[in-house]
């Protein structure tokens, strides 16, 4: 057995559905998502279905500890549709005994009844879009449902399952830090295991960056606005008992989502659905997998050719060794330093370690390379001194 067949293993393996459908597309959405009037959800079934037979006959014999129906909105699902799609996965890998089954869900899309049959369908955590908690920031954002919508959701999302865990967004526009801290504080005391906080950034392509572009973006927070919003972010989340154990997302200790765990620690994941992408390590070599983004061609796809995937290709040891420390550095837990070793076939450069160590950037010892609080709040700056050239 080769090095790369135990990498794999120490991060865990799962498996990633994306439900390609959402009932409006959010000005700052640049995640493969669609509008459509007419889904025939049978027809979606049928080809996931096929996927799991097509990936797990390639699998065979691991252990799946997590999946997570990811989107788009998968709460837009019919709920015999993921009974379906769970029943197929019980019978298609061995299980970890903890095995964690999130659903993301949009306020909008929550009905009492249609969770309590996901729960009964074996879904065990959700995880909610909330962004905002008041109704003009949530209407700039974009959203379709109201801050008394969002509490109203939560709360019978927390009827039905321990664990749930929602998003917001800060450095929105015009927002000030005391704004932040009020709402903040409301998160933290209606939160329950898990919550997931991210700084608001303009991306290409989409309706947001268009705006930006234009000059038409107002009140965005600065640069420094926004790093006190982060640092108070870390403050207050850790004082309320969810520290950030990954740069966005805070949990009580235990409640970790442990899929997004198997990204940040590099193990295998499978991705299927349209645009859902991949890393599958076979012989002891590593594989980037892709899949056609348009829901309509990669249907006929998986219709037309039994395969849902368009692209496969083998990193390169640089990339993974790239990739490797760009995840493994946002945890707080840092990156595994003999692994790194492996991957790279060589260790760190200890001139850098000592300087960002004394700069208190970072921690190292034998066994852990980790960015310190100061360290994750200019992260990307830390991970460019840290890559080899």
């Amino acid at each position: 057995m080769t090095h790369h067949d135990e990498d794999w293993r120490a991060g865990g393996f799962g498996l990633y559905i994306h439900w390609p459908f959402c009932a409006a597309k959010c000005p700052y959405c640049d995640f493969n998502s669609h509008v459509s009037a007419k889904i025939d959800q049978h027809v979606w079934a049928e080809a996931y279905l096929s996927e799991i037979d097509r990936v797990s006959r390639e699998t065979e014999g691991r252990v799946l500890n997590t999946v997570f129906f990811g989107g788009g909105t998968p709460s837009l699902m019919d709920p015999d549709i993921v009974d379906a799609i769970l029943t197929k996965v019980r019978s298609s890998w061995r299980l970890s005994n903890d095995l964690e089954i999130t659903l993301e869900a949009n306020p909008t899309s929550i009905e009492a009844g249609r969770f309590r049959a996901y729960s009964e369908a074996g879904v065990n955590r959700v995880s909610m879009g909330m962004q905002a908690f008041n109704d003009a920031d949530l209407r700039k954002l974009g959203r379709m449902h109201s801050a008394a919508e969002g509490r109203k959701a939560f709360d019978i999302a927390r009827s039905v399952f321990d664990r749930v865990s929602f998003d917001l967004i800060y450095a929105r526009q015009d927002q000030t830090l005391d704004h932040w801290r009020q709402e903040l504080n409301e998160a933290l005391s209606m939160a329950i295991d898990h919550l997931s906080l991210y700084q608001l950034t303009v991306e290409d392509g989409t309706v947001f960056g268009a705006r930006a572009e234009r000059g038409l973006l107002k009140g965005i927070p600065d640069d420094d606005s926004a790093a006190d919003m982060y640092l108070l972010t870390q403050d207050l989340a850790e004082a309320a008992g969810f520290p950030a154990y990954e740069v966005s997302n805070h949990a009580k200790s235990g409640s970790e989502s442990r899929h997004n765990l198997i990204y940040w620690r590099y193990g295998d994941y499978l991705g299927i659905g349209p645009g859902a992408h991949g890393r599958l390590t076979r012989n002891g070599i590593r594989h980037a997998t892709d899949t056609l983004k348009q829901p309509g061609a990669w249907l006929s796809q998986v219709k037309k050719t039994g395969s849902g995937e368009a692209f496969r290709e083998a990193l390169r040891r640089d990339e993974e060794v790239t990739e490797f420390l760009l995840f493994g550095m946002r945890l707080a837990e840092g990156l595994d330093r003999q692994r790194y070793i492996a991957l790279s076939r060589a260790d760190f450069n200890e001139e850098r370690l000592a300087h960002l160590t004394s700069i208190g950037m970072i921690e190292a010892d034998d066994n852990k390379i980790r960015a310190t609080r100061e360290g994750r709040a200019v992260l990307n700056a830390v991970i460019r001194e840290l890559l080899p050239d």
